[in-house]
């Protein structure tokens, strides 16, 4: 089941991270959205509505789940840059994951809306300087002050994470 949750592992903060460490996670950001478009293209109602583990969310419910959290990120990118240590607004994200509406909103409209705000984020991060990256922000879900450098690094590995529970799934069923 570890694996099933955690296709690529848990998320740690590394203890270091480097000038080219910040170009690759801005990188794999900057690629996720074509990856996850790519991912789900070929996927039928059916298997749009199938769980990637046992009472794991189901493919369009990790599709609408990726930019919410994302769109988070960059307001949290951009409180971390205008204020001192704010303290982010948390949000219940499995309430969030499970809004009946979303029922009715196209794979597409939630795609879109990752693209849209990846490159909003891209922008923003390539814009950062080495003292920007070492601003932070309080999170208090988990009371702890993160530094935008290790912010980066979280939303990196947590796009990485949500698509390869699509795809380790896809591989899993031989779609």
């Amino acid at each position: 089941m570890n694996q099933l949750s955690f296709p690529i592992g848990q998320f740690t903060i590394p203890d270091q991270i480097t000038s080219e460490d910040i170009q690759q996670y801005i990188n794999r950001i900057a690629a996720l959205p074509a990856k996850m478009k790519a991912a789900v293209a070929d996927l039928n109602s059916e298997q749009l509505h199938t769980p990637y583990r046992p009472e794991g969310w189901t493919v369009l419910q990790v599709i609408h789940h990726v930019p919410d959290s994302h769109m988070n990120a960059y307001i949290r990118f951009q409180w971390g840059l205008t204020e001192d240590a704010p303290t982010i607004k948390v949000y219940d994200e499995k309430a969030w994951t499970t809004l009946e509406y979303l029922n009715d909103v196209p794979p597409e409209v939630s795609l879109g809306i990752l693209d849209t705000v990846h490159q909003r984020l891209v922008y923003l991060l390539r814009s950062l300087d080495e003292a920007s990256w070492n601003r932070t922000f309080f999170h208090p879900e988990y009371n702890q002050e993160y530094s935008l450098k290790q912010a980066l690094a979280m939303y990196a590995w947590h796009g990485d994470h949500h698509l390869a529970h699509i795809t380790s799934l896809k591989e899993r069923m031989n779609w």
